[in-house]
């Protein structure tokens, strides 16, 4: 039988309601749907079975759904089947096949739940699944958290059995005489974790004939250890959380092993050690206005704190100005009208407003996003800054400078809105001008 106190320290069993079992027909999922049908009358909670064809074996994934399907109906146990074209939805997806018909059966079970208002949904992983587990995820280089293995409990997800070997439960089948069906699937060595139960896990039996035990009680000492650091991180969240917003330099304070997990917390796609490290640099670095794009998500650091799920900023796409008419801006809800005056006499420059000499402009006047690397000597300033500098300054975010208009001709940037303009374009009374104006679009 199922290990009680197991069970009982995971809260896996409700008192009532009702406890979705997930049976594929094979001798893991008949053992578990036979235990909970021997403990549904005293726990009190109500048993229903369901059964996912994943149409991947013909006549024999058929089988298997009638089997699964008989036997729940001689015993009264409610049975609702779901199927999908596995192979099919792993070539749209780009998934490979046993992670397409994970997320399917997974999509099922879930909904197949709601449906039914079960509160739990068991599924029959076993002390030898979690084992294979933890070697393919050591095979992959996975930190603590792969090696923790498969979680006893996950949403309403819950693994009785994972203190049960495979040994076990045939033990108890045949003890029971209660039948099942095999997938002929897993004979073969097609696919890695058959490899690993097939090669791999009686090698180490051999060495120590106590192997699935100090697995599942190493896992679980594992567990614990990822379960606390898991809970500074989550404290680490929820004291200096602020939006989407974490500050930088007491994140990069943390230790590495809280510090990771709160980037993982903050960013739902998988991120690897390299993106630990680029998120981690993010916010130890000196750049205040520095980013780095992860898998799902773009995060930037804004002066002190780092910004989760930024928006790719807008910039203004590089154009000509209409020399004698209106040239929109419509990403930065802009416009520029220009004129030329001949033998202007009042000059009156400002913040949005630049007179320019027109003979000290060199060829075309463009409009763009802050150049890379330029300069500007701004007139009355008496010297020059990187716009970089500029912005920084003025405080302006990684949004927010994006979408300023800079005015250049072809010796480099001849005025910034909202800063002024060149030196070496300021003319005098009596010059001829180009006089630009930057104004919202359409006012």
């Amino acid at each position: 039988m199922m290990n009680s106190d197991f069970c009982e320290k995971y809260a896996m069993l409700p008192r009532d309601g009702i406890v979705l079992c997930a049976v594929s027909g094979g001798k893991d999922s008949m053992y578990l749907l036979e235990n909970l049908r021997e403990l549904a009358p005293a726990c009190g909670f109500e048993l229903r079975c369901a059964h996912f064809d994943h149409r991947l074996r013909g006549e024999e994934s058929r089988r298997d759904r009638d089997f699964v399907v008989d036997w729940c109906r001689k015993r009264g146990i409610p049975c609702y089947v779901g199927s999908a074209d596995v192979s099919r939805a792993a070539l749209e997806s780009g998934l490979g096949i046993e992670e397409a018909a994970r997320k399917l059966r997974y999509e099922f079970l879930e909904r197949t739940a709601d449906e039914i208002g079960a509160v739990r949904i068991a599924t029959a992983h076993t002390a030898d699944d979690n084992a294979e587990t933890v070697l393919m995820n050591l095979a992959r280089g996975s930190g603590l958290k792969g090696l923790c293995g498969i979680p006893p409990v996950r949403g309403r997800i819950i693994r009785p059995m994972l203190r049960v070997t495979s040994a076990e439960v045939t033990a108890y089948l045949e003890e029971k005489g209660i039948p099942h069906v095999e997938d002929s699937t897993n004979a073969g060595d097609e696919y890695a974790r058959n490899r690993i139960r097939h090669r791999v896990v009686p090698e180490l039996r051999a060495l120590n004939g106590s192997f699935d035990t100090v697995l599942t009680r190493g896992t679980e000492l594992l567990r614990e250890d990822e379960d606390y650091l898991s809970s500074l991180a989550d404290g680490f969240i929820e004291e200096k959380r602020r939006g989407n917003s974490l500050p930088a330099a007491e994140l990069a304070a943390l230790p590495g092993p809280v510090s990771s997990r709160v980037l993982r917390k903050m960013i739902p796609g998988e991120l690897s050690s390299a993106h630990i490290e680029a998120l981690t640099a993010l916010a130890s670095g000196g750049d205040s206005h520095a980013c780095a794009f992860v898998p799902g998500m773009r995060v930037i650091r804004e002066y002190d704190r780092l910004v989760f799920g930024a928006a790719v900023p807008k910039r203004i796409e590089k154009r000509a100005l209409d020399l004698c008419g209106i040239t929109e801006i419509p990403e930065a809800g802009l416009e520029i009208s220009c004129l030329f005056i001949e033998k202007c006499q009042e000059i009156n420059n400002s913040l949005n407003i630049f007179f320019f000499q027109s003979d000290s402009i060199c060829g075309n006047i463009t409009i763009m996003s802050r150049p890379d690397g330029e300069k500007i000597r701004l007139a009355g300033r008496k010297c020059t800054k990187s716009l970089k500098k500029l912005f920084s300054e003025a405080k302006l975010n990684g949004e927010g400078r994006d979408l300023v208009p800079v005015l250049c001709d072809e010796k480099g940037v001849i005025a910034v809105y909202g800063f002024g303009i060149a030196e070496r374009c300021v003319p005098s009374a009596g010059d001829s001008v180009i006089r630009t104006e930057i104004k919202t679009l359409g006012k």
